[in-house]
């Protein structure tokens, strides 16, 4: 059943979205020759820890790294696809934890309105160090050589690994229109090419960025994703790893007790 939240999407989506929203209703995108688009098919379904307010996701092809959140409950663990949990670590009480990477030296986990982020090691969780920056943190990847944040806006921040300093920004477009409200991030890195993959928060969309120029080039529609009815409003898509040398993606909600292994599958849209 589709769990599409088309009330909740930003204005650019909304203005381009020229299909409905009911169950069974996959929407579709005015055509665009620079836009791919998709769908998902379920390959496989792990268990998940239904507590973990899910806030970021990473996978390494071993183990599982879940960053989550709410205010004195975050915190970040390891575990492996069949639920077993390997290593866990709590935030201080006073923050609300957000996205998480391993940068291959370290961990980093953000803080949402804590301008703060943990550094953490790599093999036990413990903390290591701290990094402040200005706003909100919301979802958190990398790339061999640059951290990349999302802070709730249009913009991204393309951080240094090692401590977090803001290199620089860039400004997220669909069709040359802002999209705000990017949220848990995947960092995708093949050969010479690079592309950030963001959960558009409470939506069930997917955008794909190239981060060099801030340009959506393609845009995954996971609405017909069999997740578990939500308890709350705020058990949302969120949560995105690819699994490690294929085009596979891991996807999972906040409290969704469940993870889905999916390929994407390429869907024509429409004139408009």
């Amino acid at each position: 059943m589709s769990k599409r939240m088309c009330t909740a999407l930003p204005a650019t989506l909304i203005a381009l979205l020229v299909a409905g929203c009911g169950p069974g209703n996959a929407p579709e995108i005015v055509t665009d020759p620079g836009v791919e688009q998709f769908g998902v098919e379920v390959v496989a379904r792990y268990p998940m820890d239904p507590t973990s307010f899910t806030q970021g996701l990473e996978y390494d092809g071993d183990r599982l790294l879940v960053g989550t959140g709410l205010t004195g409950a975050s915190r970040i663990y390891t575990s492996g696809l069949d639920g077993t949990e390997i290593q866990s670590a709590t935030l201080p009480g006073e923050y609300f934890g957000e996205g998480v990477t391993d940068t291959g030296t370290a961990i980093w986990q953000l803080t949402w309105k804590g301008q703060t982020a943990i550094k953490r090691d790599r093999e036990n969780l413990r903390e290591i160090g701290r990094a402040s920056y200005s706003g909100e943190g919301w979802g958190l990847c990398s790339f061999s050589d640059t951290v990349v944040m999302s802070d709730g806006t249009d913009h991204l921040r393309l951080l240094d690994p090692t401590d977090l300093r803001e290199r620089s920004r860039v400004a997220v477009t669909l069709v040359g229109e802002p999209v705000d409200e990017l949220n848990e991030l995947e960092c995708v890195e093949k050969g010479s090419r690079r592309s950030v993959l963001a959960n558009i928060w409470k939506s069930t969309d997917i955008v794909r960025i190239d981060p060099a120029t801030g340009n959506v080039d393609a845009l995954i529609d996971a609405s017909d994703l069999d997740g578990p009815t939500p308890r709350d409003p705020d058990d949302v898509l969120n949560g995105i790893a690819l699994v490690p040398g294929t085009d596979r993606l891991l996807l999972t909600g906040k409290r969704w007790g469940a993870l889905y292994e999916v390929r994407l599958t390429e869907r024509t849209g429409t004139g408009g």
